[in-house]
């Protein structure tokens, strides 16, 4: 035991053990009320090693942060905003965490209306769609589909859209082309800077909706 710890009463620590637990509980919605800190640092995950995001070269507003929200959806609804290029998290109180995506290269390759998120992955493996094989020939050769890892389209994660009980073949997940969030890119799925699917992972479970406004 430290010898230099000083020695309380029983009756100073139940006190000191009071005024915290108060201090906790009336500083909790100023935490609630604060704008989200994202990092986009390396990071290690499942034996693999994210890189950082040079966050100089980007758009100031395609980082995660909480916003104001004035839509009707309830809390821990998805709503992905394709002609902003943004993706929102609706929390209570009204506000939403705003994240950045990269969406379709063209009007029609997006998902449109509502889904619910039928899976979740980690380090998903990746087969490309038929579309997919015929709009960028070199995936071809990813036929049988590719194992997560790094070097992975999907990233380190993967949410899954479904409609009916079945899967659409969308999906939200990371990426590793950073410097394509916040612009028209992909096959039609959503993707987002790999910090951040995996912040969105940890936030919604399987049965969340998804609601794609074009």
């Amino acid at each position: 035991m430290n010898r230099n710890l000083r020695k309380f009463p029983a009756r100073d620590f139940a006190t000191a053990k009071t005024l915290s637990r108060r201090g906790f509980v009336l500083g909790l919605p100023l935490f609630a009320a604060g704008c989200v800190t994202a990092s986009y640092d390396s990071m290690s995950d499942g034996g693999h090693l994210i890189p950082a995001v040079d966050m100089t070269t980007m758009d100031s507003s395609v980082q995660r942060t909480e916003v104001s929200w004035k839509g009707k959806e309830k809390p821990g609804t998805i709503v992905v905003k394709i002609s902003e290029r943004r993706l929102y998290l609706v929390q209570g109180g009204g506000s939403a965490i705003r994240y950045g995506v990269g969406v379709g290269r063209s009007p029609g390759a997006n998902f449109r209306g509502e889904a619910t998120i039928g899976r979740k992955e980690k380090w998903p493996h990746w087969t490309p769609t038929d579309n997919m094989m015929a709009a960028i020939p070199q995936y071809r050769k990813f036929a049988g589909g590719m194992d997560g890892g790094p070097n992975n389209p999907l990233g380190p994660r993967a949410l899954y859209l479904y409609r009916g009980g079945r899967d659409t073949n969308f999906r939200l997940h990371g990426t590793i082309e950073p410097e394509t969030i916040g612009q028209p890119v992909s096959s039609g799925c959503i993707r987002l800077f790999n910090q951040d699917i995996i912040d969105l992972y940890e936030r919604v479970p399987v049965g969340a909706k998804v609601v794609v406004i074009s």
